[in-house]
């Protein structure tokens, strides 16, 4: 049983190493070698550095739409890459962790990236962290785990039981989880779309981007004239309610399972592995930064400080405050910070040619 697709995929180029440059760059492809799409999406400033994001579980790369308007405040140019299954990115059976890293190495080979940052949230944090290991230290600038998924060696007996559940089935009855995630699916997305929910999102919707507005007027008071029009000529056209409901969909729902449910069956079964395919201890990367809230029921602190504490050169941020679903309005300081790493590990003259 799978979702039916329900987006149009971008037709693949036919030379490897080439990417397609779609007019709507939400929708790119590039082909990997071995023939797979990787599906990727832009934000931020299209001039600025580099930052590779990884998207959490399950999710695609329209999630980093959320954070546009930051990276393009950051001077960053965001890359947006679907993991295999997910998005506009072909399923790779059998795949293994550090897969990952060598599908990354290719993509920044093929859009002439030679030096960038990445960023992993989430689900995607384990996935940077293959690539701070993997990648050779002249290929990356900067790391960094925002509001990670754990490493379930620290202990699986910390994780909520829905997710040892699902552990245990992508494991040894993958395809009943498969069933389970796909019933899910079609009900939540049949609720999603009934009216009086989509009338209660837009209510919170509406609120929502008042909260914005009078946070920006404050802001606003703060800053010169001329500060306001740059920002002002950065920013996206603003978004109607209608049109923010339905990315909130396709986010959360439509993209993530355009490919039916195996992506994420496979997915849960390597994020929860106690084996990632390489030692935590091994990974030498300097700065690994992490921000993690104290209160994330999904990542237990306690496993983010197991993390920390085996990494050789980690710096874990703590927020007394946060959960899992309150640290998004940290992302722009965590990108800040990234974007110095960028700075101090790259060479003068490759720093001025890339800004």
């Amino acid at each position: 049983m799978s979702i039916q697709p329900t987006l149009r995929r971008v037709v693949k180029p036919h030379a490897h190493n080439i990417h397609s440059l779609s007019t709507n760059k939400q929708c790119q492809i590039f082909q990997l070698p071995d023939g797979r799409a990787l599906g990727y999406a832009e934000y931020g400033n299209p001039n600025g550095k580099p930052l590779l994001y990884f998207h959490g579980y399950p999710s695609s790369r329209i999630e980093a739409e959320a954070v546009d308007d930051m990276a393009r405040r950051c001077g960053l140019r965001l890359l947006a890459l679907d993991r295999p299954g997910f998005g506009l990115s072909t399923l790779q059976p059998g795949r293994k962790m550090l897969d990952w890293p060598e599908d990354v190495r290719a993509f920044a080979a093929g859009v002439g990236l030679e030096r960038f940052a990445i960023m992993g949230l989430s689900g995607g944090g384990p996935f940077a962290l293959a690539c701070a290991y993997a990648l050779p230290k002249n290929m990356v600038s900067a790391v960094g785990l925002f509001a990670s998924g754990p490493a379930w060696e620290a202990g699986a007996h910390h994780m909520s039981l829905i997710r040892r559940i699902m552990s245990s089935m992508s494991k040894y009855w993958p395809t009943g989880l498969g069933i389970v995630l796909s019933l899910c699916v079609r009900g939540l997305r049949a609720i999603a779309t009934s009216n009086p929910v989509t009338k209660r999102v837009d209510v919170w919707l509406e609120a929502e981007s008042k909260k914005k507005e009078e946070k920006q007027k404050g802001e606003d008071a703060e800053t010169s004239e001329q500060q306001q029009q740059q920002q002002q000529q950065q920013q996206q056209p603003k978004k109607t309610t209608k049109e923010r409901r339905e990315y909130l969909l396709r986010m959360l729902i439509d993209e993530p399972f355009c490919q039916g449910t195996a992506p994420a069956v496979q997915e849960a079964d390597l994020l929860s592995s106690q084996n990632w395919g390489f030692k935590l201890e091994d990974v030498d990367f300097d700065p690994v930064r992490i921000w993690h809230g104290a209160k994330d029921g999904n990542a237990p602190i306690v496993m983010m400080r197991y993390m920390a504490n085996k990494l050789s050169h980690s710096i874990l941020h703590e927020y007394e405050n946060d959960s899992h679903y309150t640290m998004f309005p940290l992302i722009e300081g965590a990108m800040k910070e990234l974007s110095e790493d960028y700075d101090a590990r790259t060479p003068k003259a490759s720093a001025s040619s890339s800004s």
